[in-house]
C-alpha cells in the first residue's frame, strides 16, 4: 500500500530551524506536485508550500524562511524551516497530488507536530 511518512517535527525556540521529511513507501506513483500544509485547532488546513518538476509555491507567511525540496532517488520530500516563529506552531502535512486529476491532493501523511515556543 503506498503511503507517505513525516517525521522531523519537535520542540523548538522562536529563531530556531527544523528539517521535515516526507518519505514515500510501497508502491513508487506518479506525482504532478507535492505540497506541505499545515493546520492548527479550530482551523482549516492551510497550505505551507508546493513543488512540481520545475517549480515552487510558498505561503506569503513563510516566504524567505521555509525551503521545500525533493530527492527523487530517495522518494522523499523535505522542508526546511528556519527563522521559526511561534504562529509557525501546528501539524504539519504532505501531500501527493496524483495523476490524471491536477491539483487534487489524495495522497495525504500522518501528521507531525511542530511547536515553537518563544
Amino acid at each position: 500500500q503506498v503511503q507517505l511518512v513525516e517525521s522531523g517535527g519537535g520542540l523548538v525556540q522562536a529563531g530556531g530551524s527544523l528539517r521535515l521529511s516526507c518519505a514515500a513507501s510501497g508502491t513508487i506513483f506518479s506525482v504532478n506536485a507535492m505540497g506541505w500544509y499545515r493546520q492548527v485547532p479550530g482551523k482549516q488546513r492551510e497550505l505551507v508550500a508546493i513543488i512540481t518538476r520545475v517549480s515552487t509555491v510558498y505561503a506569503d507567511s513563510v516566504k524567505g524562511r521555509f525551503t521545500i525540496s525533493r530527492d527523487n532517488a530517495k522518494n522523499t520530500v523535505y522542508l526546511q524551516m528556519d527563522s521559526l516563529k511561534p504562529e509557525d506552531t501546528a501539524v504539519y502535512y504532505c501531500a501527493a497530488d496524483r495523476p490524471p486529476i491536477l491539483g487534487v491532493y489524495d495522497l495525504w501523511g500522518q501528521g507531525t507536530q511542530v511547536t515553537v515556543s518563544s
